[in-house]
């Protein structure tokens, strides 16, 4: 058992519901192992300005269901290079700090890989994004809260365009990754989606706009952000109206208010369990991984494994979509 005394907290990154139940698990998890923990304000640029603080039970009292981060974050170019990861390795020795758990994705862990290797320091990770987009884990913290505010919003827009017969482009969050938009897509019963890890997204909705039912009331596409090959949502959406004008077609960017919100059930329980699972794992001497879920069990993979982009769609599910759509 790996001797520790004192773990720094951080989330960096974008912020993810169930992010403060992280928080919750480490610190309350660290100190029923009589373990004391420092949390860092605004992450990796926090570490180098020595904004930390000492954490007690009271510090992570009622903030289990609230959404953002009560840690803060932030982007540090500063911490890109080894003369900022060295001023940020001094402030923690000012704090007697001698592990890390981070919380965020794969940006996040770019940095506590390099901070590993540069400093005989452990670090662990946590998966706190809503993209999804990590390997080593079946589902990130927060994702599950994004994809049910997403279905939240687009039943709302459905509303509306089942009253007026419109065509609505909804676009949707995950940068390079669809996850979002492909679950999000057969939840809301969309006519069609386009994210990018597949080529043929526009020429399936053409085909189905010019050969599907045209009974319909209202239909609903959703796009994914990034680089789609067609580009993004009002660039689809102009197509749309060039190739077919007879439809009544919109465009709505939910944004950003997919990151925010009270975190599900789900959230939580993943973010309690991996959590304490970090916690349990520095003790035992475990260093440079993150900590996920795989098929309901705890899982460690190194971070240069974790990011690398989880690309795999299920082509069952773009199945699914198609079938059920007609």
């Amino acid at each position: 058992m790996a001797q520790i005394k004192n773990i720094g907290l951080f989330t960096s990154g974008g912020d993810a519901p169930g992010m403060n139940s992280a928080i919750r698990a480490v610190v309350r998890a660290a100190l029923y192992y009589d373990i004391n923990v420092t949390g860092i304000r605004r992450g990796y640029e926090g570490m180098i300005n020595g904004d930390l603080f000492q954490m007690d039970r009271k510090s992570v009292s009622n903030i289990i269901q609230r959404g953002g981060t009560i840690l803060k974050t932030a982007r540090s170019e500063s911490f890109r290079t080894k003369q900022g990861r060295q001023l940020a390795y001094d402030q923690l020795k000012k704090f007697n700090v001698d592990a890390l758990i981070a919380i965020g994705g794969d940006g996040t862990f770019r940095g506590a890989k390099a901070f590993g290797d540069q400093f005989d320091i452990p670090v662990l990770g946590l998966p706190g994004t809503i993209d999804n987009d990590l390997m080593g884990t079946d589902f990130t913290i927060g994702y599950d809260t994004a994809i049910n505010t997403v279905i939240n919003a687009v039943d709302k827009i459905r509303d509306t365009a089942e009253s007026h017969d419109r065509l609505f482009i909804v676009e949707v969050m995950g940068r390079d990754s669809g996850k979002i938009a492909l679950r999000t897509g057969i939840a809301s019963g969309a006519e069609n989606i386009i994210i990018p890890e597949s080529k043929t997204g526009l020429t399936n909705l053409f085909d189905r706009l010019e050969h599907g039912r045209k009974d319909k009331t209202s239909r609903i596409v959703i796009v994914a952000e990034g680089e789609n090959e067609e580009g993004g949502a009002f660039e689809i959406g102009r197509r749309v109206k060039e190739k077919f004008p007879h439809y009544d077609t919109r465009v709505s960017i939910l944004g950003h208010i997919q990151r925010g919100g009270k975190p599900t059930c789900m959230d939580r329980v993943l973010a309690s369990r991996v959590g304490v699972a970090a916690v349990e794992a520095l003790m035992a001497g475990y260093k440079g991984q993150m900590v996920g879920v795989i098929n309901n069990k705890i899982a460690y993979t190194p971070f240069e494994h974790a990011i690398k982009h989880s690309t795999d769609i299920d082509p069952n599910l773009l199945k699914i979509v198609e079938m059920l759509s007609l």
